[in-house]
């Protein structure tokens, strides 16, 4: 008869293997999130397209968080995290910009939306190989720039026909490109502690939060929008900052003394 002892020992051990599991399914729903948004996209279905990626953008956070919380952080799920942010990140919004708004245009349509895609890579490649920074990421990250995609899509569903508003849909995307594989600092949020006490009305400061995204979705496209500006209009500040004040010039330095020295004045 096994001592209480060793039958103890094996349920932390079978706890163990079980919290481990838990992101990778996180993981996995987010695969089939992005996967899903590119069938639908597909097919036409713009909306639902959309949707799915916000639901992707949703499930990485929560396995990242859970991952974090459980101390349950392997060099396997980080990897395989990255590799399901270039499916639902890269791939399905690349597919959903390029059949909503750059369909008319095929040829620049494709360069563009492959650029999102390559963007994605280049992004999580960087990320994954180099050291992390608690407090901000290096560029944008690529669940920011696929929930903009997304809410620019919800915006209006139906695939944009005007010809005027095609080139404003592939700046836009191409700027989301260049954002996500610059150096521009965003905030992280990771240095958060979600295990301390907090206020009371922090919970009630969620609450309308989400009583506002409920209202109307264009307050998430606002806050989407801040985020993605944060990083430029931050360095822009600090620069400014810190340009010196150009001197007066030696003969009207020379003109104030004269004109201070001169008694008739």
């Amino acid at each position: 008869m096994r001592s209480p002892r060793i039958i103890r020992r094996k349920g932390r051990a079978g706890l163990r293997r079980g919290i481990f599991l838990i992101p990778s399914l996180f993981t996995v729903a987010n695969i089939f999130c992005g996967f899903f948004s590119a069938v639908e996209s597909s097919r036409g279905r713009m909306e639902l397209a959309a949707l799915f990626v916000l639901f992707a953008t949703v499930a990485d956070i929560l396995d990242g968080r859970i991952a974090r919380l459980t101390g349950a952080s392997s060099s396997f799920g980080e990897v395989f995290d990255s590799l399901a942010d270039v499916v639902s990140f890269g791939m399905a919004p690349a597919l959903l910009v390029f059949h909503w708004g750059l369909w008319q245009t095929p040829r620049a349509g494709i360069a563009v939306s492959f650029l999102i895609l390559v963007a994605v890579a280049i992004r999580l490649a960087r990320f994954t190989s180099s050291p992390h920074d608690l407090h901000d990421f290096a560029g944008l990250p690529s669940p920011a720039g696929a929930g903009a995609i997304a809410l620019f899509v919800l915006v209006s569903p139906s695939p944009v026909k005007h010809p005027g508003f095609i080139p404003v849909v592939g700046v836009f995307a191409v700027c989301l490109a260049l954002l996500m594989v610059s150096n521009l600092p965003y905030r992280s949020f990771k240095d958060v502690d979600l295990r301390r006490r907090w206020p009371a009305p922090t919970i009630f400061v969620i609450a309308l939060a989400f009583s506002l995204i409920t209202l109307t979705p264009h307050v998430l496209s606002l806050m989407a929008a801040i985020y993605i500006l944060s990083a430029p209009v931050t360095v822009l500040t600090k620069r400014l900052r810190r340009r010196p004040v150009a001197a007066p010039p030696a003969e009207h330095r020379l003109d104030q003394e004269n004109h201070a020295e001169d008694p008739d004045h």
